[in-house]
This record gives structure tokens, sequence and C-alpha cells, in this order.
């Protein structure tokens, strides 16, 4: 009888162990899909999602850094610091930042305008925070700041290498 208990104790165990090694592969696999996901993921389906919920997100898309705000805010997406950074190393090379914010139909004009100022500010504190030295900046308020497309695609600061 302890023979048998025995038996049924260890296949237990070999189940219980099968199971946590079953669920710790799992988790580990998830998380690989979901960086991958994300640094594999289409600008414009990033985009189109930062439309869908109107919160704030960054894309890189050929070479320009786009960072989407929510409606009213000027509070850079999770993952800022990273997407600067190969802007931060084209400095490097001898090329300066350029900064440009657009905004949304919504609103007054005004306070759009201030609002678009105040998402290209905050990225520029990123910039400075991340060591660019502030002569390598440059904010240039585009020509028509009302950007084309959804309200939630034209609330964006674009930065760009020249």
């Amino acid at each position: 009888m302890s023979s048998q208990a025995d038996e049924n104790q260890g296949f237990v165990l070999g189940v219980v162990f099968f199971v946590i090694a079953l669920v710790i592969s799992l988790v580990i696999g998830l998380s690989i899909h979901q960086v991958n996901k994300r640094h594999a993921a289409k600008p414009v389906a990033v985009a189109a999602v930062a439309g869908a919920v109107d919160a704030a997100s960054v894309v890189v898309e050929n070479g320009v850094v786009k960072f989407y705000f929510a409606s009213g805010k000027a509070d850079l997406a999770a993952g800022a610091k990273e997407a600067l950074a190969a802007v931060v190393a084209g400095v490097g090379h001898g090329k300066k930042i350029v900064i440009s914010g657009f905004h949304d139909a919504t609103g007054s004009a005004e306070a759009n305008a201030e609002l678009a100022k105040q998402r290209a500010m905050a990225v520029r504190a990123d910039l400075l925070q991340a060591g660019v030295a502030q002569d390598l900046i440059e904010m240039k308020k585009p020509e028509e700041t009302q950007a084309s497309g959804s309200n939630a695609e034209a609330r964006r600061v674009e930065v760009t290498l020249q």
C-alpha cells in the first residue's frame, strides 16, 4: 500500500511540476511575443490604436518620431525615451533635432496652438533630460499647425533629424 501511495504522490508531483513549467513557459512566451509585437508593429496600426482609445502613444515611422497625445493633454506616452534614443544618437553624428507640434480641429485655435506648443516643449524637455545640448534642438512651428487626418492623429509632435 505504501508503494502505491508513493507512486500516486510521484504522479501528482509530476503533474504539478508539468503545470508549473507550462504556466511559466506560457508567461515567458507571451512576454516575448508582446515585446516583439511592440517593436515590429506597423506605425499605421499603432496610430490607429491611439486614435481609437484617445491615449498617448509614440511611433517611429521612416525616421520620424511621432508623439500622439490624448485630447487636452501634453503628457508623453510611455516609451518616449526609448523612441528618442535613435534621435539622441543622431546628434552625436553632427545632426540637429527639429521638433514640430500639431493640433486637431476641436476647440479654439488659440488654445490649440498653446497646447501644441506645450506638447512640443514636453518633448524638448525629455531631450534635454537625455543630455542633448539646447543649441542642437530647433523648435519649428509648422506652416499649418492644424494637421489633417483624425483628431487623434492630428494631436502630435514630430521629431526629426536634419
